[in-house]
């Protein structure tokens, strides 16, 4: 494929790494020659100087009859520019990047569809999400993040005091939008029907919508857990969103930020966060605040050093689950090496992106789970698929797959048993690994 690059930064550079990688031809913009200059050593692509929202500098760059273009600028204005321009210059397909998440949501207009634009990525935002999840669900044995938070998949083992022990799941007084999609019982994983009974110590994959997810999931946990206590350190903007994802959950969260007027704004905006203008990490105000006694510190600064400085004394300082950012992905590596528990990187968040984009095929497996045995597989069926329009109560799919979700436009909903899948609808399936040319004849999807 041939795919422009519109700016050099993080973001654009290690897509182009990437890109480049998988054998595309890769053409990258940026006004700024001393960001092109070590692209052209380091990788097989071409480089351009100029303004990417000019369309003669986008012309020049092969726009016409081109697969993709990048917006990745550090100007969300310019990226929407960008790749509106390239859309009718001949771009097949085109990818924005935003820092600014009023620019996802469609509050007033749909930014994407008017400017023509396929998608639009905020890279903070994903991650965001992905951090929040992974300290919403601290016990979880495995943990999936479907469709920006919309959906959520939990895998966790039951109680002895749970109302589910001992029902069947038809007997279960289940929100709307929860499925138990699997469950693992000793040696034996099963994907179960509304006969299956639930016992003791099953390991539950539970799926549901992300606003009924917490109250299905007491139901086979029993009591609520105990207040979370989370730090985090930076009022940056990712932090403010994460601090979002957490509220009316069962969290406590106290937020450090060294500027003033900074933790001033973040207090007054985040009105359930004890905003503290401090330095988490100086030995007196860690002492201070009892910050070796928190669940979990969260470092999410500007500056990949600090970040790991951070984290680090954080962990040797007792706290039990360290999770820090990096934008240069060749750091991740080395946090794990040094104790951080969990380490994510915004640019390669990005980069998964703009893939999936690319990424046209009718069956894609996301994840692996249960040491091999289940996998998540994204489904495009085809318009020939029999499970098409039929309510998913009369199709057979136990002991096979579960369908977990169902992505219909920008909405992503775990469906009920009266719901059906239309054409245009992506699925996602949670089935046996070995089924996956069932699978594809299911959905029509060769």
């Amino acid at each position: 494929m041939r795919i422009i690059i519109c700016g050099a930064g993080e973001v654009g550079t290690h897509a182009s790494e990437v890109l480049d990688g998988k054998g595309h031809s890769i053409t990258v913009i940026d006004a700024h020659a001393e960001r092109l200059s070590g692209i052209e050593d380091r990788m097989d692509a071409s480089t351009l100087i100029g303004n990417c929202a000019h369309a003669d500098t986008l012309m020049e760059a092969g726009a016409e009859g081109a697969d993709l273009l990048v917006a990745a600028t550090d100007n969300d204005e310019v990226n929407l520019l960008s790749a509106s321009i390239a859309r009718r210059l001949g771009v097949l397909k085109t990818i924005a990047r935003v820092h600014d998440y009023d620019y996802l949501v469609q509050k007033s207009i749909d930014y994407k569809r008017s400017l023509g634009i396929d998608r639009l990525i905020c890279p903070e935002f994903s991650t965001a999400t992905a951090i929040a999840q992974t300290l919403r669900n601290p016990a979880a044995l495995a943990v999936e993040n479907f469709a920006g938070g919309q959906v959520e998949m939990q895998q966790f083992r039951t109680t002895a005091r749970a109302k589910a022990i001992g029902r069947p799941l038809s007997q279960l007084s289940l929100p709307e939008g929860v499925r138990v999609a699997a469950i693992s019982r000793g040696r034996e994983v099963m994907i179960p029907d509304a006969t299956t009974t639930i016992e003791e110590k099953d390991a539950v994959f539970l799926v549901a919508n992300a606003n009924v997810f917490d109250a299905a999931h007491r139901l086979f946990v029993g009591k609520a857990p105990t207040r979370q206590k989370v730090v985090i350190n930076g009022g940056t903007t990712l932090a403010a969103w994460v601090c979002r994802f957490l509220r009316g959950r069962n969290f406590a969260v106290r937020l450090f930020e060294r500027d003033p007027e900074r933790a001033e704004q973040l207090a007054a905006d985040l009105d359930w966060v004890t905003v503290i203008n401090e330095d988490p990490t100086d030995a007196a105000v860690f002492q201070e605040e009892r910050i070796g006694e928190v669940d979990d510190f969260v470092s999410l600064l500007d500056d990949d050093e600090d970040n790991i400085i951070g984290a680090v004394l954080a962990k040797s300082r007792g706290v039990n689950q360290v999770i820090s950012i990096v934008q240069r992905s060749h750091y991740l590596d080395l946090l794990y090496d040094i104790g951080v528990d969990r380490a994510f990187s915004p640019r390669i968040v990005a980069s998964q992106e703009i893939e999936e984009t690319l990424d046209d095929s009718r069956v894609r497996r996301l994840s692996s789970l249960e040491r091999g045995v289940l996998d998540i597989w994204r489904v495009r069926p085809g318009d020939a698929s029999e499970i098409l329009n039929q309510r998913l109560r009369t199709v057979k799919l136990t002991p096979n797959w579960s369908v977990v979700a169902i992505q219909r436009g920008s909405d992503t909903t775990v469906p009920t048993a009266d719901d059906m899948i239309e054409s245009g609808d992506v699925v996602l399936v949670l089935g046996r690994h070995d089924m996956e040319p069932e699978l594809r004849e299911l959905f029509d999807a060769r």
